[in-house]
């Protein structure tokens, strides 16, 4: 009787949750146009860069769909200006697990752009296991934080030369079980993919956070999304079992990607938030964050070891930003 009880118990939590989720689902109800703005969106050409892409290309903007995959984002965008009717949407490659392929693409941007006024950080992976990049950082840890790192902060002269510009980074509700350890926190082996992918989007909240102080005043704007637990690519290189599970966790969600895009795209273009800066959001509203975004020694030990990971140590005269 009591194994009976203890599944009924289950099945109810998982109604409950699907239900309140239903319920809970929102949409980007902004109809602003993007006409003469120019917006970067990394990992467009699949899944929720893919469809923030789209959209924005909808409503007229720039659309520069930066990838790793040529053949797969041509397609993309291809499919997106047909769709659309908007021939504005180019293709740009960026490579987040290599700095160097980083830095080419700002150097492109900067130097064929003369404004950029959203940056969408969307670019992820998850299960990359202990391989390291060619700069001799974990992957998971550089594609989805140190990348992001580098590439933001060397757009920073051009988002503030724009002015009222945004930055959207695409975190996640398992940021709350991010822990950071310096001594760790860039090695092999030492945490399971989960925890290293909580750790990354930890890391991204943090620095959401830290950014959004030292660019006051600037007229940049940058906040952190959580989309929703949602079925992408994002899993490939996950084991088995983590992508039974976390497909159990999507059908408990009962998103699509156009569905988890919704949230990214009003950040990029709602006037209701032209201002907001610094803060974590979640169907369309401001969430609360995880306590260690109150924690100033982590943020500015995490800030600094950033830093000189990544290399900008040697281009901070290049880069300023309010301290």
């Amino acid at each position: 009787m009591g194994g009976e009880l203890f599944v009924v118990f289950v099945l109810v939590i998982i109604f409950v949750t699907k239900l309140s989720v239903l319920i809970s689902k929102t949409s980007c109800k902004s109809k602003v146009p993007m006409r003469g703005k120019v917006i970067i969106v990394t990992g467009a050409n699949s899944g929720l860069g893919f469809e923030t892409a789209k959209d924005l290309a909808k409503r007229g903007g720039r659309v520069i769909m930066a990838c790793r995959n040529e053949h797969r984002a041509l397609a993309a965008r291809d499919l997106i200006i047909a769709e659309t009717g908007n021939s504005g949407v180019v293709y740009k490659h960026l490579d987040m697990s290599s700095l160097a392929s980083v830095r080419r693409f700002v150097e492109d941007v900067t130097s064929t752009e003369k404004r950029l006024d959203v940056l969408i950080n969307n670019a992820g992976v998850n299960g990359c296991g202990d391989r390291f990049t060619e700069d001799g950082i974990v992957e998971e840890m550089q594609v989805n934080y140190f990348g992001i790192f580098l590439l933001t902060l060397l757009l920073v002269p051009l988002l503030k030369k724009t002015g009222e510009s945004r930055i959207v980074n695409v975190s996640s509700t398992l940021h709350f079980f991010g822990r950071i350890n310096f001594e760790h926190i860039n090695k092999k082996g030492y945490y399971l993919d989960m925890f290293t992918y909580s750790n990354s989007k930890l890391c991204t909240v943090l620095f959401t956070v830290e950014l959004a102080r030292k660019l006051k005043g600037s007229g940049v704007t940058v906040n952190a999304v959580h989309p929703g637990i949602i079925m992408t690519n994002i899993t490939a290189a996950s084991c088995a079992l983590e992508r039974l599970l976390f497909s159990s966790l999507c059908w408990i969600s009962s998103r699509n990607v156009v569905e988890g895009a919704q949230t990214i795209i009003y950040l990029a273009v709602a006037k209701e938030v032209a201002t907001t800066t610094g803060k974590y959001f979640i169907d369309c509203k401001e969430s609360y964050m995880t306590r260690k975004t109150k924690n100033k020694k982590l943020i500015t030990d995490l800030w600094n070891y950033s830093e000189k990971l990544v290399g900008y140590e040697e281009l901070k005269d290049q880069v300023t930003c309010q301290t």
